[in-house]
């Protein structure tokens, strides 16, 4: 029988190659396995992810442009407005492995930017009411406190 691959994974602290695999779980949908790591050099831990690649999503932006899909920038538009609450970094993956995969189980491959920021909506409302209205107040474009209010009420 051939022996198993040897991984080798850099780690991001102190650049060593000879990091340690110290848990690994798969994600619900079983696409995407997470696998915690430690340097024996800095003792340092991290988090990898490996998941399949596929065709690349592409994005049509309100003025037309269109650009691939970059799941750091969608993290990263949900961890801005999650700040100071109780929604943690593995919530937000989830929330981002969620919307990838609705983008994915679509019909094509192209995906209106106006969609994906509804699913963030969608999502973000399921978890925590205060990172929806700071999201909202961003994708929806409020211009005044009146756009707050109708959006609070419909909260509530």
């Amino acid at each position: 029988m051939d022996e198993p691959e040897v991984q080798i994974m850099q780690c991001i602290f102190c650049k060593n190659t000879n990091t340690e695999v110290v848990e690994t779980r798969t994600s619900e949908d079983e696409t995407v396995i997470r696998r915690r790591r430690e340097c024996p050099d800095c003792s340092k831990r991290f988090t990898t992810y490996e998941r399949a690649e596929q065709l690349p999503i592409i994005v049509i932006k309100r003025d037309g442009r269109r650009e691939r899909f970059d799941r750091d920038k969608l993290r990263n538009s949900i961890i801005y407005p999650t700040e100071k609450t109780t929604v943690g970094l593995d919530k937000v993956e989830e929330i981002v492995q969620k919307i990838e995969g609705d983008i994915k189980n679509g019909e094509t491959t192209e995906v209106e930017s106006k969609i994906i920021g509804e699913l963030v909506s969608k999502y973000l409302k399921e978890v925590d009411k205060v990172a929806y209205i700071r999201f909202s107040a961003v994708f929806k474009r409020f211009v005044d406190l009146e756009d707050f209010e109708k959006e609070l009420k419909k909260l509530l």
